[in-house]
């Protein structure tokens, strides 16, 4: 069972994020500059909230206003959040269940990553991949 920690581990240190008194524009530009999907959100060093493209899609249009007009605490939405000894399955419970494809990862109240629905799959692919090659060799008798 692979945790949260050890696949944090795996991913290069830091967290893009933004500010919810900034606008949507500018935290668009970010997430396009980093190639991500979503940014979670801190003020004062505490996170608030998770802003998507999702959440972008579907919430700025859908008000008839734009992005460079909205802030991004207007459209933000609750992190789901986990823990380091969470296990890959719970990233993947809550994913499902909750709807969301980005889990911020927090330790003593603080942002530490964050577990996207890409590293789960990756995650799951190389776990079942391993396990194969493990019955493969078993059944050879090798």
């Amino acid at each position: 069972m692979t945790t949260v920690r050890q696949l944090l581990a795996q991913k290069p240190r830091g967290v893009v994020t933004t500010s919810p008194h900034g606008s949507v524009y500018e935290a668009l530009a970010l997430m396009a500059k980093h190639d991500i999907g979503a940014l979670p959100v801190v003020d004062n060093g505490r996170l608030v909230g998770v802003l998507s493209e999702r959440d972008y899609a579907r919430g700025v249009a859908l008000r008839g206003r734009t992005s460079r007009e909205m802030i991004v605490g207007e459209l933000m939405s609750s992190a789901v959040i986990v823990e380091r000894s969470q296990s890959i399955e719970d990233c993947m419970a809550l994913m499902t269940n909750q709807r969301v494809r980005h889990l911020p990862v927090v330790d003593d109240g603080r942002l530490v990553g964050i577990v996207t629905i890409g590293d789960v799959v990756k995650q799951m692919i190389s776990a079942q991949a391993v396990l194969i090659d493990e019955l493969e060799h078993y059944i050879r008798g090798a």
